[in-house]
């Protein structure tokens, strides 16, 4: 039964929650989705958390290429970690730890104790739960902490780790960690191993960029001997330029000029570029012709190449004609067959396409067939080279295939509509738009229906991506109507997204605001596409895409991966509309069940917090009762779960316990009613209609209940499974109480144990719940220790209490609802409390009416002086004649005139209502008919008999 208790009072926490886990209940609510699927991977894999078998291989290694790129940012990692105790673990593709740096002697032995080194299998199969094997069952970075490792023995750490993927192939070919000591961990960590990452593939694709250069430098060899040159040596030779005076094309707003005045549109170099990535992914193809702009057509032929070390690639050259002979007049054009790396390595890269313009008559365009060799021989200049299996296009197919895969794993990890907003233009900036904008209504951020959107409908900017900061663009939070000619009220009015390759042609779209888009065109805004956020048949909103600081427009192809971002992005943002609406109705529903306002009590000054939780409302709740003589009962209580169910149980719950309350039970004895009742309504007893959902228990509930007597300064103590309440004396000490804790509400078979306590004078007596205390990243005891520090002050008012504990162990997102009680109590003095022993004799009743007109008189209560005698004569006549034991009679001068007269008996009288002929029976009634409210409470010897009185209006 004690350990029965003791799991019970950890209800909530990571440790009882891998241990319901591992007995195979349901623990969805209290784990991490990324830990819970590693616990569950790691169980269908048999691992036992308290021994892990871990392989040994002595042989490891990584490949040179591999090495090369990693070993720098190692180096960079190891000296930037220096000053903190943390290890960085390189493990291959196997999650086999090849290499460990970094961290003290005291660190690594730890590890070295848990297998955590080189050689050693870290696979969840052979480790369970921990940054190197979740990283890669994964597939993605992830943090692991403390007791949501799945072994024991790797309990004392905090990791995070991501996966190192080859750039071309997306094979994860490494696992990169980081690891600590729980204490010293950091969510930060996730930060820095994927910036380490990046780093990695950034250099493998550099390498790539090398094999590209050897390819180009055999190209310009070949082309150097097929021309008669001598070869220098360093890949130069390039055919000199005919000496003929140049005639520059007029260069078009908006396109890219050369030095000398002629030009290339940017929407000609892509449609060049594109078509040379598409000749070199298809091998079966040699030849291209190509129409761009002002009547000219381009002619792209492909050709093999092998660089000096055996290296094979393939170039493509482009000839334009009908227009002036291009040809180079700077650095070699080389465009990679890999992504382009981010513009911390763009300065290793070789140089942009400079073209200049030759005035010469374009002879006819070679045939797909014979003619190959003449096309070598014109004068052609190179415009791409890559590999023939990692063409361009293959990777950008790639690419989208990542993105889509990362919208869907990163799109939607909260129900929150705003977040969701958010996570979209993280996921496609910079990798698809260089702006991203998503606007909605605010009837979909309040969780309502959008209703039918238009042109004129009035949104709101949410969310804002942007590789830079730009002056032209809303602001997330500002109003937006869009005027029917932009693409974005085009969108909203035919449901269909709407493609702009080019702004400069569009005046719709600068029509919006003429100063800003006059700004966003200085500011290189070339292309966008405007889609409305469709889900389950209703337009949301629209998002709109933008790009400003990579030359290629939107083309067809990217119209439909915007579609698919916005498609994933607006059902994730609809099931957050929903959730915020059914999180709202909740969450009235229980604010509603929730105390309003301060109850009418003197003998606690109150304090009190109620925070709900970022996954939902849950069943946290409080309440402060009076009783009578002048007492007041302190209740908080937890109920398992969140949404409305957990709600409308908290609602039954509190409304249970008033109507205990109302009976004057005593707090053991409230509690195993509370108890029987949970239990009756686990078993579905009570309900209205059949109860068809298996969750709807509420087994798990908690609830601590406390009952504080002003006059004797007395308070008495009971729980079940509900954390301990803590004392803080007026001289600033803490105590936590040491009352058992029962188990939890609904289980039945055992009784609850009370502690009564003397309170001082202006002691605060503060209640909570286990969310306060306790979180997934932090334990209970810790919670505790923090709770204990911050209480520690004197003379502080309840509200102060409040907020120091608040901002002291509260999350900025709590994952679990939070309800904080803080009383501070107050006394009666001997100035507000009369009593008199009444011996057992029917003439003392005289000298009792006497004593209270006298005390009445004494306190200025005059008025009620002919009320107050006929009352105490009826209760004290009435003890003495029917009564046994002691009787005693005690007036108390609070908010109200209490009277009470207390005897050794038990039984209760009964208010009925005399007939004409009885003798006797109207004395209750007449003290109910005089009084404002009346009662019976029992005690360990015997009962009390109790009226209520208002005071005069003055005095209250």
């Amino acid at each position: 039964m004690i350990l029965l208790s003791v799991a019970w009072d950890a209800i909530g926490g990571l440790v009882d929650a891998h241990e319901r886990f591992l007995a195979g209940a349901r623990v969805d609510s209290d784990v991490r989705d990324s830990v819970l699927d590693s616990w569950k991977r790691c169980r269908y894999a048999g691992v036992e958390p308290d021994r892990l078998l871990s392989p040994y291989a002595s042989d490891l290694a990584l490949d040179h290429r591999f090495l090369h790129a990693v070993e720098p940012v190692l180096k960079r990692l190891t000296v930037s970690l220096a000053e903190l105790n943390t290890t960085i673990a390189l493990c291959d593709g196997q999650a086999r730890m090849v290499e460990r740096h970094g961290g003290d002697r005291k660190l690594r032995a730890r590890l070295d104790g848990v297998n955590f080194a080189p050689g050693f299998d870290a696979s969840e199969r052979a480790a369970g739960t921990n940054g190197v094997g979740t990283a890669l069952a994964g597939r993605s970075p992830v943090y692991v902490a403390g007791r949501e490792h799945f072994a024991d023995c790797l309990q004392p750490f905090a990791c995070a780790g991501a996966p190192i993927r080859d750039p071309l192939s997306g094979r994860i070919e490494a696992v990169l960690d980081l690891t600590c000591l729980r204490d010293d961990g950091d969510p930060a960590m996730m930060r820095l191993v994927r910036e380490a990452v990046r780093d990695v593939e950034t250099r493998l694709l550099e390498q790539a960029t090398e094999r590209e250069r050897a390819l180009l430098t055999a190209y310009r060899r070949a082309d150097h001997h097929a021309r008669g040159g001598d070869h220098d040596g360093d890949g130069g030779g390039w055919p000199p330029r005919p000496q003929s005076r140049l005639q520059p094309l007029p260069a078009p707003p908006g396109h890219r000029v050369t030095h000398d005045g002629s030009a290339l549109g940017p929407i000609d170099l892509a449609v060049l570029r594109e078509k040379a990535e598409e000749l070199i992914a298809t091998p079966h193809r040699t030849l291209d012709e190509v129409v761009l702009s002002g009547g000219r057509t381009a002619t792209l032929l492909r050709r093999q190449v092998r660089g000096a070390a055996g290296e094979t690639g393939v170039v493509v050259e482009a000839r334009v004609l009908g227009g002036p002979r291009l040809r180079h007049t700077g650095p070699t054009a080389v465009t990679p067959a890999a992504p382009s790396p981010p513009p911390s390595v763009k300065s290793a890269r070789t140089p942009p396409v400079v073209l200049r313009a030759v005035p010469a008559p374009p002879p006819a365009p070679p045939s797909e067939a014979g003619d190959a060799d003449a096309a070598a021989d014109a004068d052609a200049w190179l415009l791409l080279v890559g590999e023939p299996g990692v063409g361009r296009l293959a990777v950008l197919a790639r690419r989208r295939l990542e993105l889509l895969h990362d919208a869907g794993v990163r799109i939607g990890t909260t129900l929150d509509v705003a977040r969701t907003a958010e996570e979209l233009t993280e996921v496609a900036v910079p990798r698809f738009a260089d702006f991203v904008a998503v606007d909605l209504p605010d009837s979909v951020l309040r969780g309502e229906e959008p209703g039918l959107l238009g042109a004129d409908t009035p949104l709101r900017r949410v969310a804002l991506g942007a590789v830079h900061e730009g002056s032209w663009l809303y602001g997330v939070g500002a109003a937006v109507r869009y005027v029917s000619s932009t693409p974005q009220a085009r969108a909203l009015e035919g449901r269909q997204p709407v493609l702009e390759p080019e702004l400069t042609v569009d005046g719709g779209w600068v029509a919006q605001d003429p100063a800003r888009g006059e700004r966003a065109l200085r500011a290189g805004i070339h292309s966008l596409i405007a889609v409305p956020l469709r889900a389950r048949g209703a337009i949301l909103g629209v998002a709109v895409f933008y790009r400003s600081e990579r030359p290629a427009p939107f083309e067809d192809d990217d119209l439909s991966l915007a579609q698919e971002l916005a498609g994933r992005a607006a059902i994730c943002i609809d099931n957050a509309r929903r959730y915020t609406r059914e999180r709202n109705t909740a969450l009235a529903l229980q604010r509603s069940l929730l105390p309003r306002g301060r109850s009418e009590q003197t003998a606690v000054e109150v304090a009190y917090r109620y925070l709900p939780a970022q996954a939902g409302v849950g069943g946290d709740w409080f309440d402060v009762i009076p009783l009578s003589g002048a007492r007041v009962a302190l209740v908080v209580g937890d109920v398992v779960g969140h949404g409305l169910h957990a709600a409308a149980t908290m609602g039954r719950l509190r409304t249970a316990v008033h109507n205990f309350c109302a009976l004057d039970l005593a707090p053991d004895e409230l509690l195993t009613h509370l108890d029987d009742l949970v239990g009756r309504l686990d078993r579905g007893e009570g309900w209205a209609v059949e109860n068809t959902h298996q969750d709807s228990g509420i087994v798990g509930a908690t609830c601590l209940y406390a009952v504080y007597d002003p006059v004797s300064r007395r308070c008495t103590l009971t729980r079940a499974g509900h954390p301990v309440p803590a004392v803080v004396g007026p001289d600033g000490t803490v105590d936590f109480v040491d009352l058992p804790p029962g188990p939890p509400l609904g289980l039945g078979g055992m009784p609850f144990e009370t502690v009564d306590l003397e309170l001082a004078e202006g002691s605060q007596l503060v209640l909570y719940t286990d969310g306060l205390i306790e979180d997934r990243l932090r334990d209970i005891d810790v919670g505790m220790d923090r709770l204990h520090t911050v209480l520690a002050c004197v003379d502080r008012a309840p509200e102060d209490t409040c907020e120091a504990v608040l901002d002291a162990l509260l999350p900025a997102r709590p994952s679990d609802d939070v309800a904080l009680l803080v009383a501070r109590t107050r006394a009666l003095g001997p100035d507000q409390v009369a009593e008199w022993p009444v011996p057992r004799d029917p003439a003392f009743v005289s000298r009792a009416r006497a004593a209270v007109i006298d005390q009445l008189a004494a306190w200025g209560l005059d008025e009620l002086a002919c009320t107050t005698e006929l009352v105490a004569s009826e209760l004290v006549t009435n003890a003495i004649r029917h009564a046994t034991g002691p009787v005693h009679l005690r007036l108390l001068r609070d908010r109200a005139l209490i009277c009470e007269v207390s005897d050794g008996s038990s039984t209760s009288p009964r208010l009925r209502r005399a007939r004409t002929e009885d003798e006797g029976g109207r004395g209750l009634f007449l003290v109910a008919r005089l009084t404002e409210r009346w009662g019976t409470r029992y005690t360990a010897e015997g009962k009390i008999i109790w009226t209520e009185q208002p005071l005069p209006s003055p005095l209250r």
